[in-house]
Formats: structure tokens, sequence, C-alpha cells
């Protein structure tokens, strides 16, 4: 089975889509990390390769409120995005999230599974904005001259005024 082909299974994407997310809930800036599961998943819906299953209430209320999230399932993965206001008028609702129900566990690295929803969504791989990071001190940092040999500088004695 060659590289290309198994990038593109939707088994493979699903279990790209599922470490993606995995990372994201514990990462410091997981942003970028959130949206790439998002449009991998609506690319998918539009390729009709998920399908939507019904909403959610979240177990993680905003600002005190109950809000409901998509529920999408793509091969043998369950995965929750955001609704749309279509969703609401569409989908039925299937109330609290099933404690008991827990997606498989696959074996991918964080960096194969960017690479594999890189390609579906013709992202480029790796993320543009992490190779230009330049290292970044904190606010605090001050430059030591420890170390550094500093002579004050004298006239030259056959100067003259």
């Amino acid at each position: 089975m060659d590289s290309s082909n198994t990038t593109n299974s939707i088994e493979n994407i699903a279990k790209a889509l599922f470490i993606v997310n995995r990372h994201a809930k514990t990462a410091p800036n997981p942003r970028y990390l959130y949206n790439m599961k998002k449009q991998a998943i609506h690319k998918l819906l539009q390729d009709n390769s998920a399908k939507k299953i019904g909403l959610h209430f979240s177990d993680h209320p905003k600002f005190s409120h109950q809000h409901s999230t998509l529920l999408v399932k793509v091969s043998n993965y369950y995965f929750h995005i955001p609704p749309t206001k279509q969703d609401f008028k569409t989908m039925e609702h299937l109330g609290n999230l099933d404690q008991n129900y827990r997606n498989p566990k696959p074996q991918m690295s964080l960096s194969q599974a960017k690479k594999v929803l890189s390609h579906l969504l013709n992202w480029p791989y790796p993320d543009p904005k992490k190779t230009e990071e330049k290292k970044t001190y904190s606010s605090y940092f001050t430059p030591s001259s420890l170390g550094q040999l500093t002579r004050p500088k004298y006239k030259k004695r056959d100067q003259r005024y």
C-alpha cells in the first residue's frame, strides 16, 4: 500500500482528527489545532465522507450557560464541532453526552496527524507560523554584562585640543 493511499483513507483521516483533537485539549495555544480539526470535518461533510449525527449538550458551559455542540461521525470516530443555526433547525437534539462511549485509541504521532490533515486541506506543512518563530525573551530579560571586559575610552596621548 503506498503512502498517498493511506494518507487519504477516511480511517486514517479520522485517526488524525482524533490525535489533533486530543492534543488541542492540552495545548498551551490550541487555536491552530482546533481550526485544523474544524476545517477538516467541514471538508469531509462537504465530500459526504462524514455524517452529522445530532446535537449534544456540552460538558463545558460557556459563561455558566448551557450550549450545544454538533456530533459528527467520521469512520468509527465521533467528534464535536460548533453547530450552525441551520443545524439547530434540522438536527435532532440527543441530550447529554454519553460518558460511557469512547473513541478507539489510534497509534499516530501528532506530526503525522498534522501532515495527514494538512494534505487533506491543501495547507502547507509544517505550519509556516511555527517555522518562522524566533526565540523571544521574557520582558524581564536583561542582557548581562558579566564576563565581558569593558574599558573606558581614553583620549590618545597624541591628541591635542
